[in-house]
């Protein structure tokens, strides 16, 4: 009988102490399935290193999954402490349901500029619900072998660009890695990696949030004219093209350009790839560059976390200099977007990071407050962009299109 109750006292105890280590264990939920062994290999061990006792678990979603599964663990009470945040809107949302603590004044918070904030704040910036972590940066990757081969210089005006993919194309070759078969990248990569120069990036983007500009303005129809030349350029059967091709084509070296986001860069490096990158064409020689250089990712901390004092010792660790130096470094293509000095390692994420400093940043046209309407901007700037890259649709119609959206979201609005 002695022998039975201590073994269950022993199996008792056990299970006190499992229950122990998973409630003091600090859970982050993420869409970057793809960073899993990074956060198990590298960043949890160097927060560890620095703070010993502090369990911590990356627990990532599909990204497809990702934003209806979380905000059902949320409503549930079964989500982690920390929450990976997309920017503007999506975690705006989740802001105001409760799901996400106000972050003003924590530790961390100190290192990011305003700038860097405005994704996941409230419309009138008085209140910030997520720690920036990183952006990306778009613009274009090229064919080193081809480029050489052909006598091609790297291409700072839209002159220059055209006349590269002019004799790419009579060498029998693809100019453009792209297709339209997914859409999202007739907007993300293209329409909103080359417009700002003729929009002149947040000038423009703030002016039609204001009401003062308007889609059929012609610094906009700029951008989609600028497209309907791409529809030779990118090669037979681009229509039917996925995202995955347009990768494939290029690794392969059977293109010369590649309308890029910076996330591309690992890719194209575990392929063997020897490629360089260059920033969005400007009209005309002299004229003032600008990039989009777009808010991605950050944190914020659930106020249901069941270990939410150790949820904030991490978060203050993401705004550290030893960070943003991991993850700008071990995550190519994602750059920190906190104050703190990086030296970057990889040659091409470096000569991304480094438009910076020649070139005005400015983040996607429809992220904030414009994509609010129904049907979601978002979707509508695929589906016009890529029937303008397809040649089924003038860059006016297109214009008028987005813009006719746009004015029915604003009187939806005003009732």
């Amino acid at each position: 009988m002695h022998t039975v109750l201590k073994a269950r006292h022993l199996l008792l105890a056990s299970l006190l102490a499992a229950g122990t280590a998973s409630a003091g264990t600090v859970t982050i939920e993420s869409w970057r399935v793809d960073d899993k062994t990074l956060w198990e290999e590298v960043l949890i061990p160097a927060f560890q290193k620095k703070n010993p006792g502090i369990q911590i678990k990356f627990s990532p979603t599909a990204p497809t999954e990702y934003d209806s599964s979380l905000t059902a663990r949320l409503t549930g009470g079964t989500a982690g402490d920390l929450i990976t945040c997309r920017p503007f809107d999506v975690s705006l949302n989740l802001f105001k349901k409760g799901h996400l603590e106000k972050l003003d004044g924590k530790a961390g918070m100190e290192h990011f500029p305003a700038s860097a904030k405005v994704a996941w704040q409230t419309d009138d910036g008085k209140t910030a619900f997520c720690m920036p972590m990183a952006s990306v940066i778009h613009g274009f990757f090229y064919n080193k072998k081809m480029f050489k081969e052909l006598g091609i210089q790297v291409p700072k005006t839209q002159p220059e660009f055209y006349a590269a993919m002019e004799k790419i194309k009579a060498a029998g070759k693809t100019p453009i890695a792209l297709g339209t078969a997914d859409q999202w990248e007739s907007n993300q990569t293209v329409f909103t990696n080359i417009g700002p120069n003729d929009w002149k990036g947040e000038e423009g983007r703030k002016a039609l949030i204001a009401g003062k500009a308007k889609f059929t303005d012609p610094q906009f129809v700029a951008a989609w004219t600028q497209m309907s030349k791409w529809t030779p350029l990118m090669g037979k059967g681009a229509s039917a093209q996925t995202y995955a091709d347009s990768q494939n084509m290029f690794a392969m070296g059977k293109a010369g350009v590649y309308p890029a986001g910076s996330w591309d860069i690992g890719y194209f490096n575990k392929e063997g790839m020897d490629f360089g990158a260059f920033p969005p064409p400007v009209a005309k020689s002299g004229d003032q560059c600008y990039i989009s250089d777009h808010t991605d990712i950050g944190m914020g901390v659930n106020p249901k976390a069941k270990n939410k004092a150790e949820a904030y010792k991490f978060l203050a660790w993401l705004g550290s200099q030893e960070f943003a130096d991991l993850y700008t470094n071990k995550v190519t293509g994602f750059f920190s977007l906190s104050n703190h000095l990086i030296s970057v390692q990889d040659p091409v994420a470096k000569q991304m990071l480094d438009w910076r400093k020649t070139c005005k940043s400015t983040i996607r046209l429809n992220a904030q407050i414009l994509n609010r309407g129904e049907p979601a901007m978002e979707n509508a700037l695929w589906n016009v962009s890529s029937q303008v890259l397809n040649g089924k649709m003038t860059p006016k119609d297109a214009a008028a299109q987005i813009q006719a959206g746009f004015e029915k979201s604003r009187a939806n609005a005003a009732k």
